[in-house]
């Protein structure tokens, strides 16, 4: 069963979301923004180093998504993560200092850029190869139903949410998951955040199916495409999607149609890609579109938008004072973490 979501020209919300809530949608995708941005900035002044993947243009689809989301439920990202992170609640500044790879980031500096990991806020981590988290995405949903049917829990199914990219859709670990997902009616919603392009290759000359949601039909499972550049959009088709995983109904396939501003990675010189398409999207800036939004149709105050401007370019001040302060990992716990350990042992 698919189901193609009409992609209007303006943003509307038939959700009847109050001003405090589509404030919140603009803050995060704001604060989404401006970290990459400064993310760019860090990375050309060499404070980060390897490869750093950035999600301009598709912020979105991870506010769209995650914000609908309860603190139990999971999410687990890809290498280009950093704003799944910052949309699930991991605080800016313990994001950054992972990127600066220091003791204080959330993954104790150990993973970087595309291993952004936080147990204490259910996010699953990113993954540097394709495909790799769908498989514990699975998992997770998977203990989720466990607990609930075997161990009796009474809290609400949580509800697992696995983002990936349009070129992971031709991976096998896509095709057997779906299976395995409808199969045993596990509490996940997989979305495809279908930015055009796998690093150097567009989209429609690498499957032979170019409608990604159109492959849920083999399995059984509600497939949908969404405007990926309007939040509100998103954030419809995702409430859906959150109240048939949590009822036991099982999976649901979102593809996102959406488009990335920066070239794949920091280190890529973007030269692939038409100046022409290039302009036609940006021209959808869901941010920029989301902010008009609020000030002509919802008659937000223009000052309460300057005022959450002035708090998103704190915060991120902030995060890089922290990562820039914060000490680098001893030589001497280079092993560590590498296996369980009793804690004890580790205390100071």
């Amino acid at each position: 069963m698919t189901e193609k979501i009409s992609l209007p020209s303006t943003l509307s919300t038939s959700s009847n979301a109050s001003a405090e809530v589509l404030l919140d949608l603009y803050k995060d995708m704001l604060l989404g923004r401006n970290f990459e941005d400064m993310c760019a900035q860090m990375y050309y002044r060499g404070k980060m180093f390897g490869f750093v993947h950035l999600y301009n243009g598709q912020e979105a689809v991870s506010t769209g998504v995650i914000k609908c989301l309860q603190e139990n439920d999971y999410v687990c990202s890809t290498y280009r993560d950093h704003v799944h992170a910052l949309s699930k609640g991991i605080p800016p500044k313990l994001v950054m200092a992972e990127l600066f790879g220091k003791e204080t980031g959330c993954s104790r500096g150990r993973g970087g850029s595309m291993h952004i990991f936080s147990a204490e806020h259910n996010f699953l981590g990113g993954f540097a190869f394709i495909g790799e988290g769908i498989p514990v995405a699975i998992g997770a949903a998977f203990q989720s139903i466990y607990k609930k049917q075997v161990l009796q829990d009474d809290l609400p199914i949580s509800v697992t949410v696995c983002f990936f990219g349009d070129g992971t859709s031709n991976n096998g670990q896509f095709f057997e998951c779906l299976n395995m997902a409808v199969l045993w009616k596990l509490p996940v919603i997989f979305v495809i955040e279908n930015n055009q392009w796998a690093i150097g290759m567009a989209h429609h000359r690498s499957t032979s199916s170019p409608e990604i949601h159109k492959k849920a039909n083999a399995f059984g499972l509600p497939g949908i495409e969404v405007d990926g550049m309007n939040v509100l959009a998103v954030r419809e088709v995702t409430k859906e999607a959150i109240i048939r995983a949590r009822s036991g109904e099982g999976p649901t396939l979102i593809e996102a149609l959406t488009y990335r501003f920066r070239g794949h990675s920091l280190a890529d010189p973007d030269e692939l890609r038409s100046v022409q398409e290039k302009r036609a999207w940006i021209a959808r800036d869901p941010v920029k579109r989301f902010k008009n939004y609020l000030l002509d149709d919802v008659l937000i105050d223009s000052k309460m938008i300057e005022n959450i401007d002035k708090q998103i370019r704190t915060s991120i001040e902030d995060a890089i004072e922290f990562a820039l302060n914060s000490p680098e990992p001893k030589i001497k716990d280079l092993k560590r973490y590498l296996f369980a350990e009793d804690q004890d042992e580790n205390k100071e």
